[in-house]
């Protein structure tokens, strides 16, 4: 199939197609103009997420036998569109699972123990022993909402642990094992002092987590998202935490991230939520490694070539 690359790729992406007989352009800094002129053209699409595959995209795809998303998020794919022409879409949760659960681990670990707060401070010849006592992790119950790829590999990196894990995922059941109670929300609520996030981004999922909603946990709880910084908004977040709901907060993904295109209100919410101490903030590099960028392409072939053998 002729296939276009519209993001940028580990290297290995050409060859894996090409060494399939595909025939492969690969234009990372395409622009979404050349794109509506070339689509016409290719049966394949690989991307990340610069470039919306919306009706109006897609339209002009008249070929298009697939879209290959090179990641696990599909919020900005139009997937009534390809259901209704039948065009396969696949994506490479797996590729990036280990490197999320390894991720959410370190930046929990991390504010439990406050490391960043105390390494700033023994950096300026500040020893404050006491106020960077730590929590341990031991005997802690974790929640974890939404049990696909990002959640089992939470699940089974915190095994070793020695905590109590509770998972609810409204799209799936009898999935619980020895290790993993399967729950519903309301259950799952009453149990955690941690809360993992692992949804995609939904209408369903959109703010899910609001004031009202922390307020419904039966104990103040520690809070990782990872996935989609939609869930929960800035506004929520500094309530939560200014009302004692949250203890604490790791995110990886923010309800905006991009700085230049924030409101008036976000901004401020923003700024407040970043002089916190017991708030650590990544830029959405949780699947972002070395290993998984390499691994998604390897996972993306493979569907592939699965797919039109």
């Amino acid at each position: 199939m002729n296939i276009l690359i519209i993001d940028k790729m580990h290297e290995s992406i050409v060859p894996l197609l090409e060494r399939k007989g595909h025939q492969v352009n690969y234009a990372p800094k395409i622009t979404r103009k050349q794109i509506l002129d070339q689509v016409a053209e290719y049966e394949g699409l690989i991307i990340r997420s610069k470039t919306p595959m919306d009706k109006e995209l897609l339209e002009k795809a008249v070929k298009l036998k697939f879209i290959a998303r090179a990641g696990a998020g599909l919020d900005q794919i139009d997937l009534d569109f390809l259901v209704a022409r039948g065009i396969k879409l696949f994506h490479a949760a797996k590729g990036n699972r280990d490197a999320v659960a390894e991720h959410s681990l370190g930046m929990l670990l991390s504010l439990f123990n406050h490391v960043i707060k105390a390494d700033q401070e023994v950096r300026t010849g500040v020893w404050d022993r006491e106020g960077n006592r730590g929590f341990e992790l031991k005997d802690k119950s974790v929640g974890i909402l939404g049990y696909g790829n990002m959640g089992k590999s939470f699940a089974k990196r915190l095994q070793g642990f020695g905590v109590k894990i509770y998972a609810y995922d409204k799209y799936k059941v009898d999935f619980g094992n020895k290790r993993v109670k399967e729950v519903s929300w309301t259950k799952l609520k009453e149990k955690v002092d941690v809360l993992s996030v692992h949804v995609p981004l939904t209408d369903e999922t959109r703010d899910f987590l609001t004031l009202d909603e922390l307020k419904s946990f039966a104990k103040p709880i520690w809070l990782i998202n990872t996935a989609r910084g939609e869930v929960i908004s800035f506004k929520a977040l500094n309530q939560a935490l200014d009302a004692g709901i949250l203890r604490g907060a790791v995110l990886d993904v923010l309800e905006n991230e991009k700085f230049q295109k924030y409101t008036d209100e976000q901004k401020a919410e923003f700024e407040k939520l970043s002089r916190r101490e017991n708030v650590i903030l990544s830029p959405h590099v949780a699947g972002w490694t070395f290993e998984s960028y390499e691994k998604i392409n390897q996972v993306l072939v493979k569907k592939i070539n699965r797919a039109f053998k």
